[in-house]
């Protein structure tokens, strides 16, 4: 700071030396104002007339002459800017004075434009540059002499070198602007801006200055009284402090500044303080990281500075305990291990045998004859007969880890305790068979002549119409039917039942009711003679409303035919058999379930009377569809359906199927054709039997009168 406040001075006193034409100093004379480098800008624009350019001239070289001119003292470089910029010599160009003033008095001038912002620029990136002789840690200043408005902006590009720590000096002279000078110049604006009429006017500003650059230097020459430093200034001083220390409110002492105290430190813990700097410590248990401010926690474990023998326990920073391996146990003096016998111990839940493995491991076996579990603890007999490895030919008995052999009954365990010999039981129990006993390998089964069937008791023989059948029947109970019509539909439910066997172990029959809901009226369970289902036939109420027809297949396959409601196991063989009686077409879809119920083994029958749809009753019935479905155009005609509807359930002949009339066949039409005629003249006999009776009634209440 006292350099360049010195440097101010410098250039005022040579300014006032350069206008008011003093002779030159000689070498006992020269300003000891310590190292410069001085670089003169001047205006050489066409503005500037030629003996205006010859006083600039002679302006730099007398400033020259009162400088201490030399490469380790002021160096001085001077550049010449129009439109364009030109150097006429650099800092590291001369030595001697002579050589500065030859050159300055060959410069021709550009006689251009006034690019002052170019030419600061250049001043900045070139002339003051190290390539160029610009010394580090010396002053940089620079004077711009101008005598018109830039023609370009110097606003930024001055910022920018004032930035770089060149001083600038900004004179002016009769068309200057005042305005840019400041712009360019240094502050205070009063020591470094000036502005004259003409040339010839300028020593005006240089005398008051000279004594700053060339007056004594009170921090050597004066009792300053600073505890620690003092920097000149031109005509003053100011007391300073060294690193570390703050100068005190009476301007001359200095106090330790404790970063610290003051909190402006970044240590994470502890803070150790000295003049203007700090160091960074640590909490007991965290040591200090490689970046001298951060700590992190001593793992007296990680680093192996304990005396487990096993596990090393982390409790917090510097701080350890010790601990054993799966299997172990801390000993007394809290640092060595001991094994752990469990099964010595009785620690364990094995059955039978506990084997040691190791510290803290155990597995757990069993005795001969047992194998162990998969919980892996208990045991199990092993049951060779149940895993098959034995050779018994019949019967093996088990006992752990071996077996014996026997025989089933009818026949005997010969003497190799393995194979058995048969016996002919036909010839040696009381069999009962009806009709004929067939031997089998250690038991029997009974048979009947052609033409009959074993009874459910497995030894007596009957005809067909004994055979077992589960039978449900579908009826439509829509309100197309009719009242007078469905109790004509009961009728022929009646007719199919005293036409089969029924009973708990033979025929059972369940019945089902649909319309727009389906409605069970009794499962195959609930009645077990034909009088009471034909009782039970007679109470049904009518339903009316819509046909759900594929809605009561759906019921009949998942209900009617589930053991829950009485129908027997699949594995009994028992023939399964639905039929389903309509008068009309089904309000839903019928496939899904039909095509189930016949998958199911369901032999599934179909009954049309009057717009029942034959296609509908087709996809209804079993194969052959001739076999299982019949129609009639009239409710009257049912009970001939069902004086034809045979169910046939011999196994030799049909298997279950019924028996049915092909409505269409020629011989079956003449057969209802004269059945017709048949009902019709018993109705016309009927009807003239009952007109006779009125008659007689009528008689004979006449006589009375």
């Amino acid at each position: 700071m006292g350099n360049l406040r010195s440097l101010s001075g410098f250039i005022f006193l040579t300014l006032a030396v350069f206008t008011t034409a003093r002779p030159k100093s000689g070498p006992d004379q020269k300003c000891k104002s310590g190292p410069v480098d001085l670089v003169f800008l001047i205006d050489s624009s066409r503005s500037v007339r030629p003996h205006e350019f010859e006083t600039m001239r002679k302006f730099m070289v007398d400033i020259l002459n009162t400088l201490d001119i030399g490469l380790d003292t002021t160096r001085v470089g001077v550049v010449q800017y129009s439109s364009q910029i030109r150097s006429e010599f650099f800092l590291k160009t001369h030595s001697k004075l002579e050589n500065m003033v030859n050159a300055i008095n060959e410069i021709v001038p550009l006689a251009q434009g006034t690019m002052t912002g170019l030419a600061i620029k250049y001043l900045m990136n070139e002339a003051f540059s190290p390539g160029q002789g610009d010394r580090p840690k010396v002053p940089n200043v620079a004077v711009i002499v101008t005598d018109g408005r830039p023609q370009d902006r110097v606003t930024e590009v001055a910022a920018e070198a004032r930035e770089r720590g060149i001083e600038i000096y900004a004179v002016g002279v009769a068309r200057a602007d005042m305005t840019s000078l400041r712009a360019m110049a240094s502050p205070p604006f009063e020591d470094h801006v000036f502005l004259v009429e003409r040339f010839d006017l300028i020593h005006q500003f240089g005398l008051q200055f000279q004594d700053k650059l060339c007056g004594k230097d009170l921090c050597l020459e004066s009792d300053h009284g600073c505890e620690q430093l003092c920097e000149s200034s031109p005509g003053s001083y100011t007391c300073h402090c060294l690193p570390g220390y703050r100068l005190n409110a009476d301007g001359k002492t200095c106090s330790a500044i404790d970063l610290c105290v003051e909190g402006k430190h970044d240590c994470q813990q502890i803070c150790i303080s000295s003049p203007g700097s700090f160091t960074c410590d640590c909490d007991q248990g965290y040591h200090l990281n490689d970046d001298k401010k951060t700590c992190s926690p001593i793992d007296l474990c990680a680093e192996g500075k304990h005396g487990c023998e096993q596990v090393c326990v982390y409790l917090g920073p510097g701080n350890f305990t010790c601990d054993c391996n799966e299997g172990y146990r801390l000993n007394g003096d809290k640092k060595t291990c001991s094994p752990i016998d469990l099964c010595a111990e009785g620690k364990h839940d094995c059955e039978q045998v506990c084997v040691n493995m190791g510290p803290g491991i155990f597995t757990c076996d069993c005795n001969e004859g047992y194998r162990l579990n998969e919980n892996e603890k208990s045991c199990s007999a092993i049951d060779l007969c149940a895993e098959g490895k034995h050779d018994c030919e019949h019967i093996c008995i088990s006992a752990p880890g071996v077996f014996t052999c026997d025989c089933n009954k009818g026949f005997k365990l010969n003497k190799d305790k393995r194979t058995c010999t048969n016996m002919d039981m036909c010839n040696t129990v009381k069999h009962g068979c009806e009709y004929q006993c067939v031997n089998t390998p250690g038991s029997y089964y009974c048979i009947c002549p052609e033409g009959q069937l074993l009874q459910e008791d497995s030894k007596t023989c009957g005809t067909c119409k004994s055979a077992n059948i589960d039978l449900v029947l579908l009826i439509d109970g829509s309100k197309s039917v009719r009242p007078q019509n469905f109790e004509l539909v009961k009728k022929f439910v009646n007719q199919v039942v005293d036409s089969l066997d029924v009973s708990a172990h033979g025929t059972r029959i369940g019945l089902v009711q649909y319309s727009s809901r389906v409605r069970t009226e009794f499962p195959l369970n609930m009645y077990h003679t034909a009088e009471d289902i034909k009782a039970a036939v007679m109470k049904v109420d009518y339903m009316e409303k819509g046909t759900m027809t594929g809605l009561a297949l759906k019921h009949m396959l998942e209900n009617s035919f589930s053991e829950a409601e009485g129908a027997r196991p699949a594995s009994r063989n028992i023939p399964r058999v639905g039929l389903v009686f309509t008068d009309g077409r089904s309000q839903d879809d019928i496939s899904e379930y039909a095509k189930k119920a016949k998958e199911a083994g369901i032999t599934m029958y179909a009954v049309g009377v009057g717009k029942a749809v034959e296609d509908e009753l087709r996809e209804i019935a079993s194969e052959p569809v001739e076999k299982h479905f019949y129609y009639t155009t009239d409710f009257s005609a049912i009970n001939t359906i069902a004086e034809n509807l045979k169910l046939n359930v011999c196994p030799a002949e049909s298997q279950g199927e019924v028996a049915m009339k092909d409505p269409c066949a020629c011989e079956n039409l003449v057969e209802f054709q004269q059945a017709t005629v048949n009902s019709l003249d018993q109705l016309t006999q009927k009807l003239a039997s009952m007109a006779a009776r009125l008659e007689r009634l009528e008689n004979q209440l006449l006589s009375r009168k």
